[in-house]
């Protein structure tokens, strides 16, 4: 493991999100909200400590509609405004990475998960490549060379979802994720799914016939054996699963300039840190900064 390469690939916004949501209001001397980027450091150095990574590359979210917009109106539609605390924590969050010498991406028309399974498959053959997520959507990028490494019901929690984590978890292999979520839905991304089907008879649909596509095509034949509700519903929202699949797949193929060299961890100025951590009263920050070190094999 010595020379090994181990690439963590942080889903910034999300893991902002989860961690702004997790901590108590937290604030600076001049009245900054700063308890997202707390808590985002806190994972991400325990990260770095349990993965043993060498390498970071940091992924953002950009406020543009995306492609999938452009499918689907209403992609996303519903969801509540993102909470003022949160946008004005963006900026420091950014500085913060760009004093760790953490290459940034972001692209207007994508999402942070289309630049992480871009990176992630292009690079899982020269690195070890752990995505540090604050959501489960990158599930279906999980192979013998990439794991989600996720907070649990605490950011002191956190689970890392391998193939197998996968399947107990879900009852469906990575691959299928996709087939699955076009299934049962996702209301975070107002993704509609097929009404009436949930997570236990959409993993047991895709264990039978592995696929959306091999699914649709045993009903259209009518040799499928299934309970006529179940029947009805796939038959009648057919378009909407098929739209879904295709809004939940996330891009492989990007025109990245990304270089992983670019990404080796551990060549940054402590004194620039600890300049923006006393501006943001994070006083014991530097310690968990200095205790890195063991980190940079």
């Amino acid at each position: 493991m010595e020379n090994e390469k181990r690439l963590i690939i942080i889903d910034s916004s999300s893991l902002l999100y989860r961690a702004f949501h997790a901590l108590p209001p937290l604030s600076n001397s001049k009245g900054q909200l700063t308890n997202g980027v707390y808590g985002f450091l806190l994972i991400f150095f325990k990260a770095i400590k349990d993965l043993k990574a060498n390498y970071v590359v940091a992924c953002f979210d950009t406020k543009k509609p995306t492609f999938r917009h452009e499918k689907f109106d209403e992609y996303k539609a519903g969801r509540a405004p993102t909470p003022d605390g949160i946008i004005s924590q963006f900026p420091i969050l950014k500085e913060v990475l760009g004093a760790f010498n953490i290459p940034l991406f972001e692209k207007e028309g994508f999402e942070a998960d289309d630049l992480i399974a871009t990176i992630a498959k292009k690079y899982a053959g020269d690195a070890k490549v752990f995505i540090v997520s604050g959501d489960l959507d990158n599930l279906q990028l999980v192979d013998e060379n990439i794991t989600v490494y996720t907070p649990g019901k605490s950011i002191k929690e956190t689970i890392l979802y391998d193939k197998d984590r996968v399947i107990e978890r879900f009852g469906v292999t990575p691959t299928q994720m996709n087939d699955f979520k076009a299934l049962t839905g996702d209301n975070s991304d107002n993704v509609p799914g097929v009404p009436g089907i949930g997570k236990t008879t959409a993993a047991d649909l895709i264990q039978r016939f592995g696929s959306i596509k091999n699914l649709y095509d045993e009903i259209s034949t009518d040799t499928a054996i299934l309970k006529p509700k179940i029947k009805e519903a796939l038959k009648a929202n057919k378009e909407k699963a098929f739209l879904s699949l295709e809004l939940v797949k996330t891009v492989q193929d990007m025109e990245l300039d990304f270089n992983l060299e670019d990404c080796k961890f551990g060549n940054f100025d402590q004194a620039k840190l600890a300049a923006i951590f006393e501006k943001l009263n994070f006083n014991t920050i530097m310690d968990k900064v200095q205790g890195l070190s063991d980190g940079f094999d």
